[in-house]
């Protein structure tokens, strides 16, 4: 049960592909609670159904069965500009998830005015550790790790309560990953956040998380 701490409340989530006559179980009857200020790993290896598992609590795509529940309501079939907005994502490729036509300012500043909330770039960029003379800057002029915090900033702007960190270190070099890990750290403390933290590498989930689960082969045990 979900109870009142908890913040998402997955029950029994099974997603299942389709290629040709043969059906794919993606996810297998997964469940958990993701309770309030906490960092929940999720490791396991390529092709365990972690970034589905992603896709389904952003609601990207639908499950085959199960269920999903946001503080208390089941959000499995829904996807609102407030729970948008609510639960936000990072994603693994900093270059792949930021439009290469928009200057950073607008990257930023368009997750803002969607939502309809006062436009500060600089102060997230701040928030970030990056300097707001970054703004008038296209990706391509940006490092990997300047990249990947653009895109941090991009989500934390709209103000989400949940953040998914979808193997948010993975492309970045080594030398920039402790980096990047840290910051994440900070900005849960600083803007209360909760997290799922998806990763490949026990020693990094752990570094980040008050708990771990483990998924493999679409189902999910706990560590």
């Amino acid at each position: 049960m979900l109870g009142d701490n908890g913040v998402i409340e997955v029950r029994h989530l099974t997603k299942t592909y389709r290629m040709g006559k043969q059906a794919v179980v993606v996810l297998n009857d997964v469940s958990f609670v993701l309770q309030r200020g906490e960092a929940l790993g999720v490791i396991g290896p390529s092709g365990s159904g972690k970034s589905t598992l992603a896709k389904l609590l952003l609601r990207l795509e639908k499950p085959t069965s199960g269920s999903i529940l946001y503080e208390g309501k089941d959000i499995t079939q829904t996807r609102t500009l407030s729970l948008c907005r609510a639960i936000q994502m990072i994603f693994q490729d900093p270059t792949g998830s930021l439009n290469p036509k928009m200057k950073v300012a607008d990257l930023i500043g368009e997750a803002m005015l969607i939502h309809k909330l006062p436009i500060d770039v600089d102060f997230w960029l701040t928030q970030v550790g990056l300097a707001t003379e970054l703004k008038t800057r296209y990706p391509h002029e940006l490092s990997g790790g300047q990249k990947q915090r653009v895109g941090i900033a991009r989500a934390l702007a709209v103000q989400p309560k949940v953040l998914i960190c979808d193997e948010p270190i993975a492309s970045l070099d080594v030398s920039i990953q402790a980096q990047i890990l840290n910051l994440l750290m900070d900005l849960k403390k600083r803007f209360q956040l909760t997290y799922l933290f998806i990763g490949h590498d026990l020693a990094t989930v752990r570094y980040v998380s008050d708990r771990i689960v483990s998924m493999d082969h679409g189902r999910l045990s706990k560590i």
